[in-house]
C-alpha cells in the first residue's frame, strides 16, 4: 500500500493527522505526568482484572475460548492457563471490564483500558522483549486514539463505544510498540475498523454479553496488525469515507478533538472508578456518601433522594431494581448502588452477589431515590451532577458535583487508589496474597526499566488458594 505525498498547502485529514501521530511518538516524547498515568491505570487495571477472576462467566468463556484452538504463547491473568494470544486477550479483556470496575475516560465514554491493555500484554507476552517503555508508550497512544475518536462523538450513544473505539486505540498502541510506517499504520486500522462491533442493547438489557464485547474487540486488533505487517490493504479512509466511522457509528460528530493529538495525552484524562458499578451511578453515590457525612442524617429519616444529571446517566442507570435483576443489571442501576452505599458505606464486589441483590432494605431506600433530568442538552456528558436529600422533618440538603469522585477534577488521589488495587487483587477467584500485592506494586512503579512485560505477567499467576 502506498500513500500519496503529503501537499503542505492542504490541511490533513483527521486520519492523516491521527495515523502521523501514532507513527511519530516515541517514549521519549511522553512527558512526565502521562508515564506516570500509564503506570496507575496500568496497575488499576490490572487489579480489576484480578478481582474479575472471580465472576462465573470467566470459566464458561474460557470453554469456549478452547474450541478455538489450543496454544501456549499466552496466559489467562489470575489461573495462568496457557492459551492463544487471542484466547488469552479475549479472556483477560472481559475481566478487566467484567465488573464495570476499570478506568474511564468521561468526555469521550470509553472504557479505553480493557480492550487496550489485554491486547497489548497479550500481544508482548506471545512475542516476547517487549520491555515496560513500550507498553507504557503502547498503552498512551492506544489511549490517545481511543478516546480522541469517542471525544468527537456528539449523538446518543447507541453502538457500545468501549469496545469499538477500545480496537482501534489497541491497534495504534500496538503500530506504535511496532514501529510501523505510516502505510502499514493506516492500513492496520481499516482492517481494524473492519471488523470492530457492539451495540447497546446488551446495556440496555443488563446482559452479560455487554463486557464481552471487549473481549470480541481485542482479537480485532489481533489480527488487524498481523494482517497488514503481512501486506494486506485495509481500508484508508476509515474514519471520513462514505461508509467510515463517522458515517456510520457516530454519525453526528466534530472533529476538534484531532487538533489536540500530540499536545495532550490523553491517559492525563482518564477517571478512576472508586465503585464496581457503572461508571454514571458514581454520582449519586458520591453525593448521598457525602451528604450524609457533612450532616449525619439516619437512613431511616431520608423521605427522598434525586440525582439531577444529564441525559447519558438516565440513558445508562436510570432504571428500576428488583430482587431478581441479576448483578450485570444490578451494577448499572443507580438506585440500588446508591442505596447500597449508604447502607454499608461504600460500595464492594460483594454487593452484586444474589443475597445482596435481594436485601429488603437496600430495595426500601432504592425505592426512594430517583434520577432526574438536570437541563444538560449534551448527549455525551457524565457531569456536572447534583445530588438532593430530603428529610422526613422537611429539611432538605444538596451539593452540586462539576466532578464526581475519581475524575482528574475531582481526583482518587494515590493512596485512595493504592487501597481500591489492594482491595480488588485481594477479592479475585485466588485471592493475591498482601506481600504479592506490594511486589506488584512496586513493579509496576518501575515498569520502564523493566526488559520483558512477560515478568508483569508473572506477577500475575497465583496458585490455587
Amino acid at each position: 500500500m502506498t500513500t500519496p505525498t503529503p501537499n503542505p498547502t492542504q490541511p490533513q485529514t483527521i486520519t492523516e493527522a491521527l495515523v502521523a501521530h501514532v507513527t511519530r511518538e516515541r517514549f521519549e516524547t511522553l512527558p512526565a505526568p502521562a508515564v506516570d498515568a500509564a503506570r496507575t491505570f496500568i496497575l488499576d487495571s490490572l487489579g480489576v482484572a484480578l478481582s474479575g477472576t472471580r465472576v462465573p462467566m470467566v470459566a464458561e468463556l474460557k470453554a469456549v475460548a478452547a474450541d478455538w484452538g489450543s496454544g501456549e504463547a499466552c496466559r489467562i491473568w489470575g489461573t495462568g492457563e496457557r492459551v492463544p494470544a487471542a484466547s488469552a486477550a479475549f479472556v483477560n479483556g472481559y475481566q478487566i471490564h467484567n465488573q464495570e470496575w476499570d478506568c474511564v475516560h468521561e468526555p469521550a465514554v470509553v472504557h479505553p483500558m480493557a480492550v487496550v491493555l489485554a491486547t497489548l500484554l497479550a500481544w508482548a507476552e506471545a512475542r516476547g522483549g517487549v520491555g515496560g517503555r513500550e507498553l507504557i508508550l503502547g498503552c498512551s497512544v492506544a489511549v490517545d486514539v481511543a478516546t480522541t475518536i469517542g471525544s468527537a462523538a456528539r449523538n446518543k450513544l447507541r453502538f457500545f463505544r468501549p469496545a469499538m473505539c477500545g480496537a482501534l486505540g489497541a491497534t495504534a498502541g500496538i503500530a506504535a510498540m511496532l514501529g510501523l510506517d505510516a502505510a502499514t499504520t493506516r492500513s492496520a486500522l481499516g482492517i481494524a475498523y473492519s471488523q470492530i462491533s457492539g451495540t447497546m442493547q446488551a446495556h440496555v438489557e443488563g446482559s452479560p454479553v455487554l463486557p464481552m464485547q471487549i473481549g470480541f474487540n481485542t482479537r480485532a486488533a489481533l489480527v488487524a496488525i498481523e494482517m497488514a505487517r503481512r501486506g494486506i490493504t485495509g481500508p484508508s479512509d476509515f474514519l471520513e469515507g462514505a461508509f467510515g466511522y463517522f458515517a456510520l457509528i457516530d454519525h453526528e460528530w466534530d472533529p476538534a478533538p484531532f487538533a489536540a493529538l500530540g499536545q495532550v495525552r490523553r491517559v492525563t484524562e482518564l477517571s478512576h472508578k472508586p465503585f464496581p458499578s457503572g461508571r454514571a451511578t458514581h454520582g449519586g453515590v458520591d453525593g448521598a456518601l457525602s451528604l450524609r457525612a457533612a450532616h449525619g442524617f439516619a437512613i431511616a429519616e431520608i423521605a427522598a433522594i434525586r440525582v439531577l444529571a444529564p441525559p447519558l446517566v438516565i440513558q445508562l442507570v436510570d432504571r428500576a431494581p428488583s430482587p431478581q435483576m441479576a448483578a450485570s443489571y444490578a451494577r448499572l442501576c443507580l438506585p440500588y448502588v446508591a442505596a447500597t452505599a449508604l447502607l454499608r458505606g461504600t460500595v464492594g464486589v460483594e454487593d452484586f452477589e444474589p443475597q445482596a441483590l435481594r436485601d429488603p432494605a437496600r430495595h426500601s431506600l432504592a425505592a426512594r431515590i430517583s434520577v432526574r433530568h438536570d437541563g444538560n442538552t449534551s448527549l455525551n456528558a457524565l457531569a456536572p451532577q447534583r445530588v438532593e436529600v430530603d428529610l422526613e422533618s422537611g429539611q432538605s440538603w444538596s451539593m452540586d458535583l462539576p466532578s464526581v469522585l475519581g475524575a482528574p477534577g475531582r481526583p482518587l488521589g494515590r493512596e485512595r487508589h493504592l487501597a481500591k488495587f489492594r482491595e480488588a487483587a485481594a477479592s479475585g477467584l485466588r485471592p493475591m496474597p498482601a506481600a504479592r500485592i506490594e511486589a506488584l506494586i512496586a513493579l509496576v512503579g518501575r515498569l520502564e526499566s523493566d526488559a520483558d512485560v512477560r515478568e508483569l505477567v508473572d506477577h500475575l499467576i497465583l496458585p490455587p488458594a
